[in-house]
């Protein structure tokens, strides 16, 4: 029995693939490090979306190379997006990792391990196989986060070739899992503890279409969504990921007539002037943008909408970018993640002039989050006073005096939290503990968070 410590890098989709890691690990036998100093195994599941993730990922691991020496780390194993997409260059510059897995060998890590293991002479390896692979519900997954929140990734890979993203060269076309897999994984996942289902994707909103074109016509979100609801133990159900375009009027009504459904989605828009978004290849139009979001609004009045933003984008220009911003005041969307664009090798958009200046990026992403900030915090405002369901996630990451929960329109790590101010008595009694759900009355509002009161 071999110790490994993992480390898991990058969005929700990839700690999936990191708990299917551990599965396959634990079911061969291997047991986990809780410290890399520890460890004769350490694993590092890679992120390579974005310069800043690619550079995230390369220090890890430069990080963790040290405890070849000064721990008992016999092994260093890079797999993930990074090694899928750039195994040459990364054999070159990293001499100290072992062996390279791609997004394919999940599946095969604990026997690709030993047999690095077993060689005696030179053991640096690397397997890189196109990127084909989708698990079922049969895969071990050991769960690493909070028993009450869990991900379901519904599909792998991506079919829209947007020209600034490299997933589809990484994680390979679209590939649909069968409903009954996943209404499957959801019930186990609900008998393990977890309450909150977040499902994830590259891209939600396309799920089911490789196997519709086969000939299965019942593979869509909206069918899947409604067998899931069904599963005893889950209370909340939360679409990530959701495409703006391909939004079918059946999938707004299964989302406003299921309550186990929470009325939030988060839609990756990227922009709102049309030059770009044809630059971008995307397939929607500022007109259909609106459209959708008046909508989803007159169907489901009280829907949180997130959207992620670029700006930057290759030649852009000061007009157009005054036009985003300006559109963004008028759809006024409660949240908005806002990214400066991040030149790929390999896409479209990299070959693009002209490019725009990073300081100018910079520029642009502050004047954005200003309007948005101010959008947002006036939104906030208007909950006060207002009581909610909220999702007790346990003590405050700032203080033990404070207890943290989430409410429907506040998703894990990137939308803030409702702060309880008056609940220590209350967990001293056992009477809140973490996963259950309580109502608050929201007394206070800050920028990013909310102070509330049990009721």
């Amino acid at each position: 029995m071999k110790s490994v410590y993992f480390v898991s890098l990058g969005c929700p989709k990839n700690l999936v693939d990191s708990e299917l890691a551990l599965g396959f690990l634990d079911e061969a036998g291997f047991t986990l490090a809780r410290s890399p100093a520890l460890a004769e195994v350490i694993v590092i599941n890679t992120c390579s979306f974005i310069h800043d993730a690619k550079k995230e990922s390369v220090e890890t691991i430069l990080e963790l190379s040290e405890f070849k020496e000064k721990g008992k780390c016999r092994l260093l194993v890079v797999t993930g997006c990074l090694p899928q997409g750039y195994v040459q260059e990364l054999e070159k510059e990293l001499p100290e990792v072992d062996l390279f897995l791609g997004t394919s060998e999940y599946e095969r890590i604990a026997e690709l391990i030993a047999e690095a293991f077993n060689k005696k002479a030179n053991k640096r390896k690397s397997v890189i196989k196109p990127p084909v692979a989708l698990y079922s519900e049969r895969a071990p997954r050991v769960h690493t986060g909070p028993s009450y929140l869990g991900y379901l990734k519904i599909s792998e890979g991506c079919n829209r070739h947007c020209s600034f993203c490299i997933i589809p060269r990484i994680r390979g076309s679209l590939r649909s899992r069968k409903i009954g897999s996943l209404v499957k994984e959801a019930k186990q996942m609900a008998e393990a503890g977890v309450k909150e289902l977040n499902l994830v994707a590259q891209d939600l909103t396309e799920f089911g279409l490789d196997q519709r074109r086969k000939g299965l016509k019942e593979q869509k979100l909206e069918n899947l969504l409604t067998e899931l609801v069904k599963t005893k133990g889950i209370q909340w159900i939360r679409l990530h990921y959701v495409y703006p375009d391909d939004f079918s009027d059946q999938l707004v009504e299964t989302i406003a007539r299921e309550k186990k459904i929470v009325k939030y989605l988060d839609i990756p828009l990227q922009h709102t002037n049309d030059r770009i978004l044809r630059a971008m290849n995307r397939k929607l139009r500022k007109r259909q943008i609106f459209s959708l979001v008046r909508k989803l609004r007159k169907r489901i009045p009280n829907i949180t909408l997130r959207a992620s933003i670029i700006v930057g984008f290759p030649t852009e220009t000061k007009a157009e970018f005054k036009e985003l911003c300006e559109d963004l005041r008028k759809l006024r969307l409660d949240r908005v993640g806002v990214f400066t664009y991040s030149k790929e090798e390999q896409t479209r958009a990299a070959e693009l002039e002209p490019q725009i200046s990073q300081r100018e990026k910079k520029r642009r992403e502050r004047v954005l989050l200003k309007i948005i900030e101010k959008t947002s915090f006036t939104k906030q405002k208007a909950l006060k006073g207002k009581e909610i369901e909220v999702l007790i996630e346990g003590e405050s990451e700032e203080t033990d005096f404070l207890i943290q929960a989430r409410m429907p329109s506040q998703s894990v790590e990137i939308d803030g939290h409702v702060l309880i101010n008056d609940a220590e008595d209350l967990t001293k009694l056992g009477q809140i503990k973490q996963g259950d759900f309580a109502r608050v009355r929201i007394t206070e509002v800050l920028s990013h968070d909310l102070i509330g009161k049990l009721i």
